[in-house]
């Protein structure tokens, strides 16, 4: 299988979440996936797209960057800022860990990508940003004998 490719910028305002979320699962159909998996992927976009409006900005206007590789059976998803970064990424990847507790934030996301999705790692420089790599494979279905 060839491998395709794609990229998409857009501002970190709240209404983009939907637009990122459905554009890579568009992206995913030639995969034939499950509605469980596609599900799974939307909501770890979501996810991430939500982190950098939310705590890389704060409110503020960026740029985020989402680009998305297929190849052979798996789709490779990488969501990036150009925000204020993590100072502990070992510590805000622990589920219940936010740093906005006063808006009635869960401190799930990054627990939520890890369960949804096969691969997951994330990088970040205070002050530069931060990069989420996320893999989800998509195993052809069995059929019963």
């Amino acid at each position: 299988m060839t491998k395709n490719y794609l990229k998409l910028q857009f501002y970190s305002l709240p209404q983009n979440q939907a637009f990122a979320r459905d554009a890579v699962a568009a992206f995913c159909l030639e995969l034939n996936p499950t509605v469980s998996d596609l599900s799974d992927v939307k909501t770890a976009v979501s996810e991430a797209v939500t982190n950098c409006t939310v705590h890389a900005y704060r409110g503020n206007l960026g740029i985020i960057t989402v680009e998305c590789e297929v190849e052979d059976d798996r789709i490779h998803i990488k969501i990036s800022d150009t925000g204020k970064g993590i100072p502990d990424v070992e510590k805000a990847v622990q589920p219940f860990y936010t740093t906005l507790p006063d808006d009635e934030r869960s401190g799930m996301g990054f627990t939520i990508m890890q369960t949804f999705m096969d691969e997951f790692r994330v990088n970040s420089v205070q002050g530069e940003g931060t990069v989420v790599y996320m893999v989800k494979c998509f195993k052809p279905e069995v059929e019963n004998a």
